[in-house]
């Protein structure tokens, strides 16, 4: 099946944020450095953004016919395999495109090099098109990313292309029952993080972090070690696990592959969620009744890769 558009998946800038809320780019400017904040740079942000994507657009425009989708309508958004989609941001959009994707080649552009570390962003402005010739003629690479997948006992379903959260939607002790490789027990805590390989360096390395942290003040000489997972795994952590009369701490953590899957039955009343990517909007509610199956799910995502950099 032939391309036929490119897909431009775009977030609003902070800058526009802020003149959607206070009406007027003097009002927010009058408001973020009445708080002392620098103004200057949510502009110098806006502008560089901006630049960049005018630069895609043009270069796009001799090459194949293009429209630019916003983030927050991605969940409604049918993308087919005519399309090739462009993501122009943080890396953190390229998680949140990837779940609606349906395997549609990605080509992920870096718009700011100076401000965004870029680890899923192998493509800039200079060599994009590159990535989007090798689509149009069916002769590119692509690295395969697998999701987490939550499925509750309802039919409903939630992708995760970095993490999962399952807990509660506000600050109070989360409840459930937990089952992973044949053992079940009851708990209180903050909630679970389920990571994928690609989420395993953002939320759930700072579990890590506390957990080595406080042992540090106890046992000197503590080395850090980060998770390290193959693409087929997902690793599960419980945060600040509660040990009581009803609850243990006996499952903490602990590595899902292949068919194995965690599975949490809700104990919450109200105010149970399930939500991935850290975008709450992006949720299932996860009350009394409900029983979640967390494992890998059958969908991917290919990320094109950028071969002139991988030459280098």
């Amino acid at each position: 099946m032939s391309v036929e558009y490119a897909i431009i998946v775009k977030n609003k800038t902070r800058l526009e944020t802020l003149i959607e809320r206070f009406n007027t780019k003097a009002q927010a400017k009058f408001y973020i450095e009445r708080l002392g904040g620098n103004f200057e740079d949510y502009v110098i942000e806006h502008d560089t953004f901006h630049s960049s994507l005018t630069q895609i657009q043009t270069q796009l425009s001799t090459t194949i016919k293009n429209k630019v989708v916003e983030r927050t309508f991605l969940p409604n958004y049918i993308f087919t395999d005519k399309n090739v989609i462009i993501v122009v941001g943080q890396d953190g959009l390229v998680a949140n495109t990837a779940k609606y994707s349906k395997g549609i080649p990605i080509i992920a552009v870096n718009p700011d090099k100076q401000r965004y570390d870029g680890v899923l962003l192998p493509f800039d402005t200079t060599d994009f098109i590159y990535g989007v010739e090798k689509v149009c003629t069916q002769h590119f690479n692509f690295q395969t990313m697998r999701f987490a997948e939550a499925k509750l006992n309802d039919g409903q379903t939630l992708l995760a292309f970095n993490d999962l959260f399952i807990g509660a939607s506000s600050h109070v002790s989360a409840r459930y029952k937990i089952s992973y490789k044949n053992k079940t027990e009851e708990q209180s805590s903050s909630g679970l993080l389920v990571s994928t390989k690609a989420g395993s360096t953002g939320w759930l390395s700072s579990v890590f972090n506390m957990a080595y942290g406080v042992a540090g003040m106890f046992e000197k000489n503590i080395q850090l070690k980060r998770p390290r997972l193959n693409d087929n795994d997902l690793l599960f952590a419980v945060r600040e696990p509660f040990q009581s009369i009803r609850t243990q701490t006996g499952i903490t953590a602990g590595l899902i592959k292949g068919q194995h899957n965690l599975v949490i039955e809700s104990l919450m009343p109200t105010n149970g969620i399930i939500f991935s990517d850290g975008i709450e909007s992006d949720f299932l509610k996860f009350n009394s009744g409900n029983i979640a199956t967390i494992g890998l799910a059958k969908e991917i995502a290919k990320l094109v890769i950028n071969e002139k950099k991988k030459g280098k």
